[in-house]
């Protein structure tokens, strides 16, 4: 029987993962200027503790790139939001994580990578805007978009 995972890697790459590592303290982070709802976007850094255990989210909202297809992800406006959330990392290091996924609720909305089911197979999708999902083997060199 296949079981749902507890933990997942995230590899940082040029597409739409271009900040996952290890901050300065020592906790894993990711961060994207990609989620998005239907009507708003967002710029969330997802913190776990040095153990890959959920720790916390740290959520701006930003404006909605003009004329972006519904339910289409793409960079926000929010280059200084960005650098200010990676000043924030203090040296960081950016690197393949492991993590376990999680779902923290902020303002009405979900945030986070959340395990889901769908005809015996699981993948885990990030939340706001479900624009990158993971399958087995679980090792983040792959995803769906």
């Amino acid at each position: 029987m296949v079981q749902a995972p507890t933990r997942f890697t995230i590899v940082p790459d040029d597409y739409h993962v271009p900040y996952a590592g290890t901050a300065g303290d020592g906790r894993k982070f990711f961060l994207s200027d990609e989620l998005f709802g239907m009507d708003s976007a967002y710029v969330g850094l997802y913190l776990w503790k040095a153990d890959g255990t959920f720790d916390e989210v740290r959520v701006d909202e930003v404006g909605r790139p003009a004329g972006l297809p519904p339910g289409q992800a793409a960079p926000a406006d929010a280059d200084g939001l960005v650098a200010a959330r990676l000043a924030e990392l203090g040296d960081y290091v950016l690197e393949p994580i492991e993590v376990e996924p999680f779902a923290e609720e902020v303002k009405g909305v979900t945030f986070g990578w959340l395990v889901q089911e769908f005809e015996g197979e699981y993948s885990i999708n990030i939340q706001p805007g479900d624009f990158i999902a993971y399958y087995e083997p679980w090792d983040g060199l792959g995803y769906d978009t």
